[in-house]
């Protein structure tokens, strides 16, 4: 099997680490070929607390992922998330020389080069720049400009940014545990492209991912990305929640939430009870069913409220016909779908991340898997984009790499630094 061909996604969760090996078959689905994960000790709320631990946790991941696979790991496309993602939307421009030349790819590249020299506030840095639309000479909402005649191409553009050390730190843990980070991209565009299809892109859709620590938002229209967002509550929370409600140990919570856990209280009974064993020949413990619902119904109406607060605060609510799709580990509540539609009044579905998905793993196709499914997908059209640069005559030297620009010039002084480390 050719290792060129192969795209490792990995998802530094705060629950869980994965890492998924794919690639792209001849029917133009994406075949995963092994999957490993472990338990995430080293991240709180979508970003690394403790390296040590981190690394751990992705050796684990790959190694299991390798073996599954019967490949060798060595570069992977990793994700990033944590509340210290931010949007913004900016304008560039820029004057052509010529009328008579066609606006080409290096054009558009030129723009977002320029895009990544803006001036962030301090420790701040820019993670993806995303052209919405073009306007050449004042002619507005193009999509691709190449091939057209102008002299004056402007394009709006949807800019993410995020913490520097951040970064440096899901770096460092990669590196630590022996492999190279080609590409650093958001989870929730991965996301996105694991679970949605273009109509419903073209149509209007918000994407909620619920993850273990964070809760992800990207709004789509019109094919375009509109809106990002990342709300630091996720699965997390509510487990905490449940342990002190209830009184017991985290273990305990965990299991009642996914057992027995649901996030409508009036779809409960009244009278169904469950039962816990006590710690060191305590007396088990008596624990309404009912009672539950309600503690998990309180914070996932927070999580739900803060979501359509992104929605109503992006000016495209009354925009979005596909309405909801919630995916993500947390999507797995029970009576999750209804909550959602009941608080924001807007058609809800659990996104799941087969839609490009070919044979393989069925065990992939869950919604907790749709982050890592998403940067397969992802880096699978990273190294497309990179294949067809060279044969676009004149170009090769200019083509930037969009996703993780910033990245990957970070990645090459991190290892300078520590090679002078060490000598």
């Amino acid at each position: 099997m050719d290792n060129n061909e192969i795209i490792v996604g990995l998802d530094i969760g705060t629950t869980k680490i994965c890492a998924i090996v794919g690639k792209k078959n001849e029917f133009g689905k994406v075949e995963i070929l092994g999957m490993g994960k472990s338990e995430s000790l080293g991240v709180m709320r979508g970003v690394v607390a403790n390296i040590e631990k981190t690394v751990n946790s992705i050796k684990m991941a790959v190694q299991e992922a390798e073996q599954k696979a019967g490949v060798e790991i060595a570069d992977v496309y990793v994700g990033i998330a944590g509340q210290h993602i931010k949007s913004l939307q900016h304008r560039g421009m820029l004057t052509r020389a010529d009328l008579n030349d066609e606006i080409s790819k290096s054009d558009i590249n030129k723009i977002i080069e320029d895009m990544f020299k803006l001036a962030m506030p301090p420790g701040e840095e820019i993670i993806h720049v995303i052209p919405q639309e073009f306007i050449i000479d004042n002619e507005q909402g193009i999509k691709d400009p190449v091939g057209m005649s102008g002299i004056r191409l402007e394009a709006n553009c949807h800019i993410i940014t995020g913490l520097v050390t951040a970064a440096h730190n899901i770096q460092k843990c990669v590196t630590k545990a022996g492999l190279k980070p080609i590409d650093l991209i958001l989870e929730p565009l991965a996301s996105a492209e694991a679970v949605l299809t273009d109509e419903e892109k073209e149509a209007g859709v918000v994407l909620v991912d619920i993850g273990g620590g964070t809760t992800d938002v990207a709004i789509f229209q019109d094919g375009i990305i509109r809106h990002t967002a990342v709300i630091p509550f996720g699965g997390n929370v509510i487990t905490d929640d449940i342990k002190v409600g209830c009184t017991i140990i985290r273990s305990q919570a965990e299991l009642l939430k996914l057992k027995f856990g649901s996030a409508l209280a009036k779809q409960m009974k009244d009278n169904e009870i469950v039962s816990i064993p006590g710690l060191r020949g305590r007396d088990p413990k008596e624990i309404s069913v009912k009672n539950l619902a309600n503690i998990i119904q309180a914070r996932m109406e927070e999580i739900i409220e803060s979501v359509y607060y992104e929605i109503r605060n992006s000016g495209f609510e009354k925009k979005l016909i596909a309405g909801i799709v919630v995916t993500g580990g947390g999507s797995q509540l029970k009576h999750i779908k209804q909550l959602i539609e009941y608080i924001t009044g807007m058609d809800t579905r659990i996104g799941l991340p087969n839609e490009h998905l070919g044979k393989g793993f069925d065990e992939i196709k869950s919604p907790m898997y749709a982050t890592g499914v998403g940067l397969v997908i992802k880096g699978i059209q990273d190294q497309e984009e990179h294949e067809k640069a060279p044969e676009m005559a004149g170009v090769k030297s200019e083509v930037p790499k969009h996703r993780g620009n910033w990245f990957r010039h970070i990645f090459k002084e991190l290892l300078a630094d520590e090679s002078d480390k060490s000598l």
